[in-house]
């Protein structure tokens, strides 16, 4: 089985649409989304209703701190132009679409696998893995072998062995890494639809369960049609420049 890991979508239709089809050309059996779906993008209601029919009844969808945002129509400790996203994007999305992203779970375990949108100590505090010691935190709070979580929108893979410190590894895009059994893993991902690792690629990754191997993708895609609907819709223009340097 392959499983293709999804995160931060923040409402960018181009980059879902490039990411899932690139997914399906490797064999993706399974969706696991790692929580927002929606903030920053012009087109957060196309966008959950995609992941909501992509994961059908067999994949996971995790909450993010933007799609509780979004559903309440309140942000809270997020920066003006993030405000202004949720803002808008409550208005964008029907009574349905906001229950659906106030249902999600903060977290799901399964087989050895742990999903989460920030870290594993306290989800809804939505802390950041951001280098060796947060991953190590988030490792530690959890028996699961694999963990695997988004929001810093910068991909990253850590592992711990026995009696060890976490360490950085840094996968190569499309390779193979092996998942030695030995150790713990977190598999931090990048963003879908907003990436801030200076790659404006949309980025997504794939799990070969069989073969005990991840791989982190990039995927070209219309980053001036994304850019167009945010200036279209009002939001703030830096939303929109972003996406190009991918910062």
């Amino acid at each position: 089985m392959r499983i293709g890991f999804l995160s931060d979508i923040h409402g960018n239709r181009e980059a879902l649409d490039a990411c899932v089809a690139h997914a399906k050309r490797q064999g993706v059996d399974r969706w696991v989304v790692l929580g927002d779906l929606v903030g920053y993008g012009a087109d957060p209601a196309y966008v959950v209703d995609r992941v909501r029919r992509l994961v059908g009844e067999t994949g996971v969808v995790i909450k993010g701190n933007h799609d509780a945002a979004a559903a309440a129509g309140v942000a809270e400790n997020m920066n003006e132009y993030a405000t202004s996203a949720v803002t808008w994007t409550y208005d964008e999305l029907d009574d349905d679409a906001r229950e659906y992203l106030r249902s999600l779970p903060m977290l799901v375990e399964e087989e050895d696998r742990l999903y989460v949108h920030s870290d594993a100590t306290q989800p809804s505090d939505w802390r950041y893995v951001c280098d060796a010691a947060s991953a190590e935190r988030s490792l530690r709070a959890t028996d699961k072998r694999l963990t695997f979580c988004g929001h810093i929108h910068i991909p990253q893979l850590y592992h711990m062995a026995p009696q060890k410190p976490a360490m950085l590894f840094k996968p190569q895009h499309g390779a193979p890494v092996p998942l030695v059994a030995s150790r713990k893993w977190m598999m931090v991902q990048g963003a879908v639809g907003q990436p801030r690792d200076r790659n404006p690629a949309a980025a997504y990754s794939l799990l070969d369960v069989k073969k005990n191997e991840m791989s982190y993708m990039r995927v070209p895609y219309d980053i001036e049609a994304a850019a167009r609907k945010i200036q279209a819709a009002g939001l703030p223009q830096l939303l929109a420049a972003r996406l190009f340097i991918g910062r």
